[in-house]
């Protein structure tokens, strides 16, 4: 995690200060509002990096539906927004496949499934404090605005300490001594990849928004759910029934029938 964030910072740095992007400078008083929310980020991160260490990819695709749960619970007791019927509706589904999927998996593990959940509370805790500090973050930027590459910068900026110091308190540095892993090229290769990766998820979802809507986005975000998981069970050879393959199949479709709940909704 410390080493991926440290390539988004490295390469959001570049581009601004090549006139690419344009970012905020990081300010005692921006920081001190946004931190936070960075506890909650890092904290996101690194539950989800424990969660797939024991379950399988597309059970963790079908347990994050629980995320969307808690951010409408969330919303309604915070925010006094009330959903319809047809959003309650799916969001029934989702809690009826997490429980029928973890049931019926045969690579169940408690401990992960107890990561995943920790993860969807935080992920949900992470979206609904965002949209709170958000305004307050404008208030003491310079120009009195906050892009989304300000954003990721300031995210990934702030974890690097917090990192360090959970490479202490998970006890990771006797094995980054003793690991022949840092001498191999291939590993730091891979590594440098899937922070670019990162990184580029963040700048396609920003210029997919952009060019259609948060609607449209959260759609398609459910859409794409489904040959994730089956690419997630195929390349990694995950044992499953035809019990669990049936509740995976139903919780992404109960995804895509909130997404098009939340459409109907909004118009």
């Amino acid at each position: 995690m410390l080493y991926q964030n440290l390539i988004s910072v490295i390469i959001v740095s570049a581009l601004s200060f090549l006139g690419v992007i344009s970012t905020e400078p990081l300010t005692l008083r921006l920081i001190k509002v946004w931190l936070p929310v960075n506890f909650i980020f890092v904290g996101m991160l690194i539950t989800s990096m424990f969660s797939l260490r024991y379950i399988n990819v597309a059970m963790v695709t079908v347990l994050k539906n629980v995320t969307n749960v808690i951010t409408a619970l969330g919303e309604m007791y915070l925010f006094s927004k009330h959903h319809d019927s047809r959003v309650w509706a799916a969001l029934f589904l989702m809690i009826i496949s997490a429980i029928s999927g973890g049931i019926t998996d045969l690579s169940f593990h408690a401990v992960g499934y107890a990561w995943q959940i920790t993860n969807c509370f935080l992920t949900a805790s992470y979206s609904l404090t965002l949209r709170r500090v958000m305004d307050t973050a404008k208030q003491v930027t310079k120009s009195g605005n906050l892009n989304e590459f300000s954003m990721v910068l300031l995210n990934n900026t702030l974890s690097l300490p917090l990192g360090v110091i959970l490479v202490f308190v998970f006890n990771e540095v006797d094995y980054l001594v003793n690991t022949p892993l840092l001498k191999l090229p291939t590993f730091w290769l891979v590594m440098t990849f899937s922070g670019f990766l990162g990184l580029a998820i963040s700048f396609t979802s920003m210029w997919f928004l952009h060019q259609t809507g948060a609607t449209t986005y959260s759609l398609v975000g459910s859409l794409n759910k489904i040959p994730l998981s089956v690419a997630g069970i195929v390349l990694f050879k995950v044992p499953t029934s035809l019990e669990n393959s049936a509740s995976i199949f139903f919780g992404l479709l109960a995804g895509v029938f909130f997404a098009r709940a939340k459409m109907r909704e909004r118009s």
